[in-house]
């Protein structure tokens, strides 16, 4: 069996909200409901999850770098961050571990202009969006994929 491996689970501005906020757009399950799906989900591919939450910038940027040696990997969806934070690009190139970037929806197909450009999108190793909460578990499990490799 292979090693287990830990990644981090971020997740950025408002998507607390999930299953409240544009059920058409994000579905209906809540953020702890997707949580514990990924978790039952990473037992079956020997990952370890550890799960963050934020509506602020700073301390996505503070848990990032707190983790910076305890971690393999990290998968985030930054929210709204996606689109505006040059800091969130420089944290996630300052850590040790490769990111995989993740959205629920497809960014590229959403009406507003200024949602269809992730300013991190240079800095992590992949991208998986466009799925709801399964664009999550293909992300968590390329992103073990390619640590493993």
């Amino acid at each position: 069996m292979n090693q287990e491996i830990k990644i981090l689970v971020i997740n950025g501005p408002n998507l607390n909200m999930l299953g409240k906020r544009e059920p058409e757009v994000y579905g209906s399950r809540t953020l702890d409901e997707i949580n514990d799906g990924l978790n039952k989900f990473s037992k079956d591919i020997n990952v370890n999850l550890e799960f963050y939450q934020s509506n602020h910038e700073g301390e996505i940027l503070d848990f990032m770098h707190s983790k910076n040696s305890d971690v393999d990997g990290c998968v985030i969806n930054a929210g709204a961050l996606t689109h505006s934070s040059t800091a969130l690009h420089d944290a996630i190139k300052s850590v040790k571990f490769p990111c995989v970037e993740v959205h629920m929806s497809n960014i590229y197909s959403r009406p507003e202009i200024w949602r269809q450009k992730s300013l991190i999108a240079p800095a992590v190793i992949g991208t998986v969006q466009g799925f709801g909460e399964t664009s999550y578990k293909s992300a968590i499990e390329l992103l073990a994929l390619s640590i493993r490799s």
